[in-house]
């Protein structure tokens, strides 16, 4: 019986070990200071083969749409709302609408007002839900820190 008992111990946790999470997008992040009063945050997302993110323009009903919430800063203040590239366009049956979305990278621009020297990152966090042509992962937040520097 114990035997047996650690028998079913050793699969279940060789099992787990097995497992994979599926982690589709990589998103990394950069900084440009355009002169002393102005900078641009890039936010791009890395996307494996057969996946896509969607736009930040998405109709209710639809999938979740990726967003980029800033932290409040009396050092910064966003200067309009986050651009991205022009995305693909196509009806998806499982929210039977139309979706915008973005395959392989995509890379978002925030503007910013500099409103002190001394700003060294702006932080934040963004949202977004990735899916194929079989399924969709859950929506996922990501904190980010992204340097400034000089």
């Amino acid at each position: 019986m114990k035997k047996a008992m650690l028998l079913i111990i050793a699969l279940v946790i060789a099992a787990g070990a097995f497992a994979q999470i599926e982690k589709p997008v990589k998103w990394s992040y950069a900084a440009k200071r355009i002169s002393s009063t102005e900078a641009v945050v890039f936010l791009r997302a890395t996307i494996d083969p057969g996946w896509h993110i969607y736009s930040q323009d998405i109709k209710d009903g639809g999938p979740v749409k990726t967003s980029f919430t800033f932290a409040p800063s009396k050092e910064y203040a966003l200067v309009g709302k986050t651009a991205e590239p022009t995305p693909v366009t196509k009806f998806e049956d499982a929210f039977k609408m139309n979706v915008s979305y973005f395959e392989k990278t995509v890379t978002f621009q925030q503007k910013i007002k500099l409103k002190s020297a001394n700003v060294k990152s702006v932080k934040g966090q963004l949202e977004y839900m990735v899916c194929n042509d079989r399924k969709c992962l859950p929506p996922e937040d990501v904190d980010f820190d992204i340097a400034l520097g000089k």
